[in-house]
């Protein structure tokens, strides 16, 4: 599943290349997702402009000329392409390599001016393509109650003391909740609590006002780096120009299981353990 930083790649790269755009068609190919896609609604969007594109947590907002919003989340397999004027394809979303048989997979089809087209392809059809009423779209049930941006200040220290008084969860729960921070999922939280020094099964309540210090900066530095380099490819990610993302050649821990840890004098293994049935990697040695 995308996280933060591949969705903000994606964020990006629409960004780029149909900000500002008008469309002149939308076909449903399927409208069959995790929710159906609400056919007299977005048959609507003829004439519309593309004003911005924004990311919450791991969704994308579209938002129109008309008021409204597409909102989008990937899901597992969800992702976009983009053919351009010379009928080039460009991925902008994860997992899997252009082929001859993307097209079967695809769901929805918006035709802009200049003859350009984004498409929106799934395998598995847990994403979700919604239209929201832009005023209310920070109160729809899927945005209303996420936490703080990791990388915004609201993601502070006095917020982090305030909330974690009298939790006995395990951090690693704690960073996936996204009721607490919203957009990280299971590896930047493997890769934030190693860097942090952290064992993934510590709860909460034994944490040292040092340790949430080191938490909060490290979550920072590992999202933005990891979106300098565009992202992870855990199969094969690029965004629309075809760049492949690269943080995965940075993993410290996520999917090395008993690999010797990275850190310099440690002669620790990596583990793999289960924490609320994720998989879990750390290095006992290091993460204490």
């Amino acid at each position: 599943m995308p996280e933060l930083p591949e969705v903000e790649v994606v964020k990006k790269s629409l960004d780029k290349k149909i900000k500002k755009l008008v469309i002149n068609d939308v076909i449903i190919l399927n409208k069959n997702l995790r929710y159906k896609i609400e056919t007299k609604k977005f048959l609507k969007l003829k004439k519309t402009k593309i004003i911005s594109i924004k990311r919450r947590s791991k969704y994308l907002l579209v938002n129109l000329s008309n008021k409204l919003t597409i909102l989008v989340h990937l899901g597992m397999t969800g992702k976009f392409f983009i053919i351009d004027q010379n009928k080039k394809k460009y991925k902008t979303s994860f997992y899997y390599s252009l082929s001859e048989n993307d097209d079967k997979h695809d769901h929805l089809v918006i035709h802009f001016n200049k003859h350009i087209k984004l498409i929106y392809n799934d395998v598995r059809k847990f994403g979700f393509i919604k239209l929201l009423n832009s005023k209310e779209l920070l109160n729809s049930s899927h945005l209303k109650y996420l936490g703080p941006e990791p990388l915004s200040k609201n993601f502070n220290l006095i917020y982090f003391i305030n909330y974690v008084k009298k939790l006995k969860t395990s951090i690693k729960d704690l960073l996936m909740n996204q009721k607490f921070v919203s957009g990280l999922g299971n590896i930047y939280c493997n890769e934030i609590l190693f860097k942090s020094k952290i064992n993934p099964r510590k709860t909460v309540n034994k944490l040292k006002r040092l340790d949430l210090i080191n938490l909060i900066k490290n979550t920072k530095i590992i999202l933005k780096n990891s979106i300098s380099l565009g992202g992870s490819s855990i199969k094969d990610f690029s965004n629309a120009d075809g760049k492949n993302g690269n943080f995965q050649q940075k993993f410290n821990v996520y999917g090395r299981e008993k690999n010797n840890c990275l850190t310099k004098g440690c002669s620790g293994v990596i583990k793999k353990i289960y924490v609320s049935n994720r998989s879990t990697f750390f290095c006992s040695y290091c993460q204490k």
